[in-house]
């Protein structure tokens, strides 16, 4: 049977908290398979993701502080999804926000569940290619500490082996994006 395509009943919800970019809820279920039990989620309207990839086959990435980690960590561009929103248009925004760049050429990688054991949250990934820094790049959000970095794909590749923290969804997204990386 293909993936997705059983569903569990909802037998009763009993915490529910709705934030300003997700909510929470724990329901009580009963699986395809008969069982029931408690579950919790982080319900989220999706990311969107970038692989911006420079002419001279740079990686554009951000070094982002991160509070869940309390430290920085190595990602690529993205966004949270705006209600109704296309998530090709949420990352054409965010990627001008976070990197001072402009992409003339997308592809569509697909999507991914990022945390599947408590979240739905997917992931929209993208390669964004044809370049061009902006003249004057637009501010980031007063929520955000940002630090551009560019690096090739081999150095990337042994940043994430060496231990650095590097977000899940950028390594994902990379290895997705890896087979149309062309300097």
């Amino acid at each position: 049977m293909p993936l997705g395509t059983e569903i569990a009943q909802a037998l009763g919800q009993r915490l529910s908290y709705c934030g300003r970019k997700f909510s929470f809820d724990v329901t009580r279920l009963r699986l395809p398979n008969g069982a029931e039990g408690e579950w919790e989620c982080i319900r989220h309207p999706g990311g969107a993701l970038a692989v911006p990839f420079t002419n001279d086959g740079q990686l554009v990435l951000v070094r982002q502080y991160r509070f869940a980690m309390q430290g920085r960590l190595l990602e690529f561009p993205a966004g949270t999804v705006e209600v109704g929103e296309d998530p090709a248009k949420t990352i054409r925004r965010e990627i001008e926000e976070e990197t001072g760049y402009s992409a003339a050429t997308w592809r569509n990688l697909g999507d991914f569940p990022i945390a599947p054991g408590y979240s739905d949250e997917l992931i929209y990934a993208y390669l964004a290619t044809d370049l061009t820094r902006l003249e004057t790049p637009p501010s980031q959000d007063d929520d955000e500490d940002i630090e551009v970095v560019l690096m090739t794909p081999a150095v990337f590749e042994e940043t994430v082996r060496s231990g650095v923290m590097v977000d899940a969804k950028t390594v994902t997204s990379y290895f997705l994006a890896k087979p149309f990386l062309v300097s």
